[in-house]
């Protein structure tokens, strides 16, 4: 097994974009997943990492990253050592990430005889998934897309009423991380920029204009992101696959940290549709 951990490139915002990279160096022509963390998420999160070496160790190698603003850092990739950086993220620079991440690896890995630079699968995780459906539909690199948990609506997240109004009065607003106790900032940049690109960052536009196989994978006791917007998804993305978890949260059982050496049963579940529906 090949593992290239907290390494990175330079990102197109000023930022490194941290990275780690799982394949089986023995096993020829290997799918790539390239993976993208949800809000207030980052790659080492629960159990994404055994996620990472459970698929690569099967085939399927797997890549994943945290976008440059997530409020990481090269020396501390995990939780939230940069809440400046956090402040200042919004859905136009995490796109732009993930492009630089494709441009680099197609580039980087070009030739490489263990994997197959043309056969790009785009996975995202709540958050992340939305902005995977985005750009999926912008990039025919992109061969099949999986969304896990993935939201249907960006729009619909933004503070509204009095609440927009003291965010923009104020150009700062707080929301607390329970897990860090961290009260994370947002600049009211974040909505200006989702204002200046909205046909660009409406999900259903981008899930609408698909064309590529996408699996949509959604735990139907999800409290984070709402069962609903699964359905939203299977209806406008015409060539999805709904998978509903019974009884799944909104990380498939997983929790930070994930000492075990198994993946969480829901997560399981959850793996074993993606192999099948990566291989087929």
């Amino acid at each position: 097994m090949k593992a290239i951990i907290n390494k990175y490139i330079n990102g197109p915002n000023g930022r490194p974009i941290v990275y780690d990279f799982l394949y089986d160096k023995k096993t020829a022509k290997s799918p790539v997943v390239i993976f993208c963390h949800g809000y207030k998420g980052f790659k080492d999160w629960g159990a994404w990492p055994l996620l990472a070496k459970t698929l690569a160790s099967n085939g399927v190698a797997f890549l994943k990253f945290n976008f440059s603003f997530n409020g990481g850092s090269l020396e501390n990739p995990i939780d939230f050592p940069d809440l400046e950086a956090f402040s200042m993220n919004n859905y136009s620079k995490e796109l732009s990430d993930l492009k630089a991440v494709v441009d680099w690896f197609s580039c980087e890995y070009k030739g490489n005889e263990a994997l197959d630079v043309n056969n790009l699968i785009l996975m995202g995780h709540s958050r992340g998934g939305g902005v995977s459906t985005i750009y999926a539909s912008e990039d025919k690199r992109i061969k099949k897309l999986i969304t896990l948990a993935g939201v249907s609506n960006f729009e619909s997240r933004f503070p509204k009423g009095k609440a927009l109004n003291d965010w923009k009065l104020n150009s700062l607003y707080y929301v607390r991380n329970t897990r860090t106790n961290q009260e994370m900032p947002h600049s009211f940049q974040f909505y200006k920029d989702f204002l200046a690109n909205k046909d660009r960052l409406t999900i259903s536009n981008a899930a609408m204009k698909l064309s590529t196989p996408h699996l949509i994978v959604h735990g139907d006791s999800d409290k984070a992101v709402n069962f609903n917007e699964a359905e939203d998804l299977k209806v406008w993305s015409q060539k999805s696959i709904l998978l509903k978890v019974k009884g799944a949260n909104h990380v498939f059982g997983a929790k930070h940290p994930w000492s075990k050496d198994k993946l969480p049963s829901d997560l399981f579940i959850v793996y074993t549709k993606m192999v099948d529906f990566i291989n087929n």
